[in-house]
């Protein structure tokens, strides 16, 4: 079973849009959230194909769109709500990840006959790597982790640093979308939510703290991510397990719009290494 923009309603927040790929047989599977990354979405390129891999696995996989990523319920795939963007930060994405397991997790949900409530993973992409970390080491329903080209730090990313009496100055700055070509704003609330956040928001600390088991796959030719910062992932949870993938980008060799009918091969190898990790 596919279902396909789903929208959780939340009282005082943005909804959520979310997908979920499973096989209604009423036998309890890992629940398997997919968090996207920096300038990302659920739709992004061959991320259904990747869906459709742990659907065969017969787990519960969901992938969503942070509620401030710039897509909205009638257009969840690239950016139509600049405005909503502009005020997205990590604490409302931690918010979001938290609304999703919340939904997902209570025994009397609508999918509870589905999923393993023992048997929770989290992967994040980039971005969505660093959140996933510091919701792993806040959240103990979470029994895996894994990043897939994740960040190490928060401090050093684009969207935190730059002229910031500029930034504070001018009320938003602007980084350019190569593909959509648009101008992506961030308002300077980004940097004041991460400045009172600021040990919240520690990467190295957090997964210092994780004992759960965790998976750390990074391509060895990603030039937006480097590969150093999954070496220093590892070094700082020194029972992870680190998976090189050998001349892969950022995004494992995929793209938007993905126009082939199966995955790169170098993506094909991170779902494949993926799986017999949650499975083992």
């Amino acid at each position: 079973m596919i279902l396909k923009n789903q929208v959780l309603e939340r009282k005082d927040n943005k909804s959520i849009v979310w997908d979920a790929y499973f096989h209604k047989n009423s036998q309890k599977k890992p629940l398997v959230i997919f968090c996207h990354g920096y300038k990302g979405f659920k739709d992004w390129g061959a991320w259904h194909f990747v869906a459709q891999e742990f659907l065969k696995a017969n787990m519960f996989f969901v992938k969503f769109n942070f509620s401030h990523n710039g897509g909205t319920i009638d257009n969840p795939i690239d950016f139509p709500d600049l405005e909503a963007f502009a005020e997205n930060n990590y604490s409302k994405e931690l918010d979001d990840l938290d609304a999703v397991l919340n939904y997902f997790t209570p025994n009397n949900n609508n999918y509870s006959g589905e999923i393993d409530q023992s048997n929770i993973v989290i992967i994040g992409h980039s971005r969505g790597g660093g959140i996933a970390v510091i919701k792993a080491s806040e959240d103990n329903r979470i029994g895996k982790l894994i990043t897939w080209a994740g960040v190490c730090d928060f401090a050093k990313r684009t969207a935190t640093v730059g002229d910031l009496e500029q930034w504070k100055k001018d009320g938003v700055k602007y980084v350019l979308n190569g593909r959509t070509k648009q101008q992506m704003p961030h308002n300077y609330q980004f940097y004041e939510d991460f400045e009172a956040n600021q040990d919240r928001l520690n990467i190295e600390k957090a997964i210092k703290k994780i004992t759960i088991p965790t998976l750390i796959i990074h391509g060895t030719s990603d030039t937006s991510v480097l590969y150093k910062e999954a070496e220093n992932l590892h070094e700082w949870h020194t029972h992870s397990v680190l998976f090189p993938v050998k001349n892969a980008d950022h995004v494992f060799n995929s793209k938007h719009p993905w126009e082939d009918d199966k995955l790169p091969q170098e993506l094909q190898e991170v779902v494949s290494e993926t799986v017999s990790f949650i499975m083992n």
